[in-house]
């Protein structure tokens, strides 16, 4: 792994970890067009989403003890799901990024949750159990690359009744738990694995975090504009096109 590789991938990770068109599908694509990049099970990717989490701890930092507070019991929730598929599941999954003609039609999948929330009517509900778990279900889901976390989550939080830019906030708050939570089941499974050039994962974590505290800024004004039309296209011609050279 070369430190340009190292800083593309960050790059990507942390432009599309917030916004909703999957940074995990994006990653397995450009890790494709990397002649012999090798990184065991996908622990160099958890580490670039460990540098967006900073990022979330970072933007929210005023508010975010008073945010798990209110919310501690939806959180654990919303992170059941997730927290049971990442363990009991884990090498089905892993076994997913290696397939870069399943990941195009999950864009295809992303791209009809971004037409849906584009026409969602917004609401004016708050966080509660029915919502947790749905957003819960929607993040599990997720963990299959292509399938954005964030838009996956958003979208069942804003079908379940809650107002879109609180949908858009609970999102980031679970984020953090699945996160962690990824990081220590991959750490442990191969953590020890000799190959590791932990300087530069630790480099790709830094620069995933700097690029991530703009992608947050840039998802609360698409919401506000309610632009999610931009990302809905984007993710359909990303899935033919990814579809079309997997051929």
């Amino acid at each position: 792994m070369k430190l340009g590789e190292v800083t593309l991938l960050a790059v990507v990770q942390g432009l599309s970890e917030f916004l909703p068109i999957s940074s995990s599908g994006h990653l397995v694509v450009f890790q494709k067009l990397l002649p012999g990049f090798y990184q065991p099970g996908i622990l160099f990717d958890v580490f670039l989403h460990l540098g967006t989490l900073f990022s979330v701890l970072i933007y929210f930092r005023k508010r975010i003890l008073k945010m798990f507070i209110d919310d501690f019991w939806y959180i654990l929730v919303a992170s059941v799901p997730s927290g049971l598929v990442g363990i009991l599941l884990s090498d089905f999954f892993e076994g997913l990024f290696s397939r870069t003609f399943f990941v195009g039609f999950e864009f295809l999948i992303n791209a009809a949750i971004s037409f849906g929330i584009a026409k969602m009517h917004d609401k004016e509900g708050l966080v509660n159990f029915r919502s947790s778990l749905a957003v819960g279900i929607a993040q599990a889901i997720s963990i299959s690359p292509g399938i954005s976390r964030s838009g996956a989550t958003v979208f069942a939080g804003i079908a379940t009744g809650v107002r879109k830019s609180r949908a858009v906030e609970f999102s980031f708050i679970i984020s953090i738990p699945a996160i962690l939570g990824a990081n220590i089941v991959q750490l442990l499974k191969y953590g020890s694995n000799g190959y590791i050039n932990y300087p530069y994962y630790i480099f790709g974590l830094f620069v995933s975090f700097i690029v991530g505290l703009v992608a947050i800024k840039i998802v609360f004004e698409f919401i506000k504009g309610a632009r999610f039309i931009y990302f809905a296209w984007y993710s359909l011609l990303a899935g033919v096109l990814v579809i079309l050279l997997s051929l």
